[in-house]
């Protein structure tokens, strides 16, 4: 990552009170606070955290605000400061089908199993800018229902009872989930990785490659098998005790994709999954992540890398947003050196150019 490079410190002390005289705005407003961030602008939290990979609302918080709600600035604070933080270990494997559901719908079922919960969701609202948010007005209680508790059946599961799907993706018993927060990217890439790599990525760049798979570039005809958001509850084994302790709850979005599949010599026609899961409610993220997904196991299901999305090198390697800011906005900083260098071959080209076409309009006119 480029950093900030020494030179001129007097003008960038200025620079950095002007920052914080800009990041605090009109001192007759009152400041915003993290609490309020937390609550209010919930869903940026959820982003900055998702694409950090460190699940803390208030320090996410904290770093929109620093950042002056610029998520990448922002994701890129919370994730450095991620990187100094100790590491005991890895928690439990998450069973989210024992989450507790705020959401969860789908789009292959209507009856489903447990019955559709729409949850907070701005589907079903009109995209119109609405004038009361103008005020603080009051805001009447949602109606809620007892928290339901136990294994909340899956929509694979359904058609996983047919045969109509395939297996869940199980990994080999002497594989080891791998880190990429710790090891260095090599291709090919294992899925495990690949979806720990698309789970931090950004947004933006995945929505884009989803949907062009939906386009035709990437042969996916997708239907969102299921889209649940709730409380799953983390767990670490503690080798001192000899069994697993809970370290709490947190809350994730997650995304199955059902995928259409024709069948292969060894396969027969089943649909395919693609996944995708997220801290906090991203379910566009999530979606996304699936589609991707889905699209990157082309060579695993014997079928041709013909699009962006498929070419597991080009997404993962492009995927990630703070990697790219790094690279993009290093431009910024002094390339004196290198330009000087390139404004001397130009030049020197030009002359060579313009010596040639010269010498060969004398030829001319001594030929005429």
């Amino acid at each position: 990552m480029y950093v900030a490079v020494k030179g001129g410190e007097a003008a960038i002390a200025n620079a950095h009170r002007l920052l914080a005289d800009r990041r605090r705005g009109d001192r007759s407003l009152p400041a915003i606070g993290i609490e309020q961030i937390v609550e209010q602008l919930a869903l940026a939290v959820d982003r900055v955290m998702a694409e950090a990979s460190l699940f803390d609302r208030t320090l996410a918080a904290l770093a929109v605000r620093q950042s002056r709600g610029d998520m990448i600035e922002a994701i890129f604070l919370l994730r450095a400061y991620r990187t100094t933080l100790p590491r005991f270990g890895y928690s439990k494997p998450l069973e989210t089908a024992d989450m507790t559901i705020e959401r969860r719908i789908s789009a292959t079922y209507k009856d489903l199993p447990g019955g559709q919960l729409l949850g907070p969701t701005f589907d079903y609202t009109h995209r119109l800018l609405d004038p009361s948010l103008l005020q603080d007005e009051l805001v009447e209680a949602p109606a809620r229902r007892p928290a339901e508790t136990g294994r909340v059946m899956r929509v694979s599961e359904i058609l996983g009872e047919e045969g109509l799907i395939e297996a869940d993706g199980d990994m080999p018993e002497d594989h080891e989930i791998g880190d990429l927060t710790r090891e260095p990217m090599e291709f090919p890439m294992p899925r495990d990785l690949r979806l720990q790599a698309l789970s931090r990525g950004d947004e933006g760049f995945l929505l884009a490659l989803g949907y062009s798979t939906q386009r035709g570039y990437g042969r996916n005809h997708p239907f969102t098998g299921e889209i649940r958001i709730g409380e799953a509850e983390v767990e670490f084994d503690v080798p001192e005790l000899g069994f697993a302790v809970s370290l709490g709850t947190i809350q994730i979005t997650e995304c199955q994709m059902v995928n259409q599949f024709k069948g292969s010599a060894k396969a027969p026609p089943q649909f395919t999954r693609g996944y995708g899961l997220v801290f906090g409610q991203s379910e566009r993220k999530a979606m996304a992540m699936s589609l991707v997904d889905r699209a990157l196991r082309a060579e695993e299901l014997g079928e041709d890398i013909t699009a962006p999305a498929q070419d597991e090198e080009f997404v993962i390697s492009h995927s990630d947003n703070v990697q790219a800011t790094g690279f993009v906005e290093h431009l910024k900083l002094p390339h004196y050196v290198d330009f000087q260098a390139e404004l001397d071959l130009v030049r020197r080209m030009r002359r060579e150019f313009e010596a040639a076409r010269n010498a060969g309009e004398d030829m001319k006119e001594a030929a005429e």
